[in-house]
């Protein structure tokens, strides 16, 4: 069982995001939130500054603790209450990057699933284990060198391990992390409570006795305790992990209703329990100022937040031949970079210059969705069909198309390239084989469940599994 710090850690960045509703002098009151070291010295933005990447981009982290801020355990009630164990794990649950581009007032959030099989500090693994791998090295580091105060130990080896994980989101996604911010359990449960609940929906009624969850079908409201079942339960759902990362999302598109709402910003008590969650449970990187940051994010609405989940390969990688019983979720590093490149906006207008999209895939509406992705990037779409079976991608084009075939094929993911006479004047040819990973792959630009499924925003609720 991996109980979930889970969405809570969303809260802050929409609880900043909706500072200027109602004033500097609340957001003040965040001015001792915990704070730690997790940005490098050049990283973070300047107030007013644009990030060189195209993106303001923040890394809100759930991390799976049974302790508070100050290292306390909980209380046995307390878990009680929260329907989980005494013992947890070192590892990060909960991985989601919020793109902000330049320019823009538009929000783009995107989770990376806790068992991406990637590369990082001490050999390949699942990405949630670089926090638990770096915190102990760490540990074991300090007390070698001869320290021995146990809570200088202990920082140090929890700032090693977020520095560790932001270190590991950069090197897969390819994105530079501006800005920090991490929540536990506890913060997760007050969070849902002082906003007055959230809005979901299932398509099913589900029970699961791991995570305490016991669901109706349909529409409800629900916090605390709840809450954080809703966003735990892994057992009984279709789609394995990734069914519970769409629950997240959508929890987190409540979420930014709610606490964006005039019922959650006009009242003072609401606000007051908001903000004393916050600073109760929440640990933020020490260059970001709360301040700056709400007057540049002046206009985001709640209901201007898109969510999507990183393109995956296969969600049942067997990584270990000693034991075929270990899985993970295999990624493509090339395709989740071309995706996340993708949430930055629309590319300038460029010369016309038509792709033809042929599916060679099994994945039905494959074709149409990368051409909308290639005609968001300022290509014209051309034909779009379904082809033979054909297991590896190509992009061809002519001699003259050259540079423009091969930035087609890097947003798709590093396609391999051909230059052809056959293709047509003015024209890029994309065949899309059984193993594209790129954007596209599934509904929304990465919905982890789907074709068929709904993608999710702010704007409403939507009924997932």
């Amino acid at each position: 069982m991996h109980p979930l710090g889970k969405i809570a850690v969303a809260g802050l960045a929409l609880f900043v995001f909706c500072g200027t509703a109602y004033g500097y002098a609340n957001l003040r009151a965040l001015d001792d939130v915990s704070r730690d070291s997790v940005i490098d010295g050049d990283a973070g933005a300047a107030p007013g500054e644009q990030p060189a990447d195209g993106s303001l981009d923040i890394l809100l982290v759930g991390r799976d603790s049974r302790a508070d801020q100050q290292g306390k355990p909980l209380s046995p009630d307390l878990l009680r209450e929260l329907r989980v164990g005494a013992n947890g794990d070192d590892l990060t649950d909960t991985l989601i990057v919020l793109r902000i581009p330049n320019g823009t007032k538009d929000v783009k959030a995107f989770s990376v699933p806790r068992d991406s099989y990637v590369s990082m500090a001490g050999g390949k693994g699942k990405i949630n284990a670089a926090f638990g791998r770096a915190k102990a090295a760490e540990a074991r580091r300090q007390r070698e060198a001869g320290e021995t105060d146990k809570a200088k130990i202990d920082q140090a080896a929890l700032t090693a391990g977020r520095r560790a994980t932001r270190q590991a989101v950069e090197d897969l996604t390819g994105v530079k992390i501006d800005h920090f911010a991490e929540v536990n359990l506890l913060s997760f449960y007050e969070i849902s409570q002082a906003v007055g609940g959230v809005d979901v929906c299932l398509k099913a009624p589900t029970k699961d006795k791991n995570s305490g969850a016991d669901f109706p079908a349909g529409p409800q409201r629900i916090s605390g305790a709840d809450a954080l079942a809703f966003v735990r339960q892994r057992d009984n759902l279709p789609g394995t992990d990734l069914s519970r990362v769409r629950r997240q999302q959508v929890f987190l598109a409540g979420l930014a209703r709610q606490v964006l709402s005039a019922g959650t910003l006009a009242d003072p008590g609401k606000l007051s329990d908001l903000i004393g969650a916050v600073k109760r449970s929440v640990v933020l990187d020490d260059s970001w100022n709360l301040l700056d940051f709400v007057g540049q994010m002046r206009g985001v609405s709640g209901g201007g937040i898109q969510f999507a989940t990183i393109p995956v390969v296969n969600v049942d990688y067997r990584y270990d031949p000693a034991d075929r019983r270990a899985t993970a979720v295999q990624v493509d590093p090339v395709a989740v970079k071309a995706f996340a490149a993708s949430l930055i906006g629309k590319a300038v207008p460029r010369s016309p210059v038509t792709v033809d999209v042929a599916n060679a895939s099994p994945r039905e509406g494959l074709a149409a969705r990368v051409s909308g992705f290639l005609q968001d990037k300022g290509f014209a779409p051309g034909a779009k069909e379904t082809t033979g079976a054909r297991r590896t991608s190509l992009v061809r084009f002519g001699p003259d198309l050259a540079q423009q075939g091969a930035e087609v094929a890097q947003l798709l993911g590093g396609l391999t390239t051909q230059q052809s006479t056959a293709v047509p004047a003015g024209h890029i040819e994309v065949v899309l084989g059984t193993v594209y990973a790129g954007p596209g792959v599934a509904a929304g630009g990465g919905s982890p469940a789907g074709a068929g499924d709904e993608p999710i925003t702010s704007d409403g609720v939507v009924c997932v599994d």
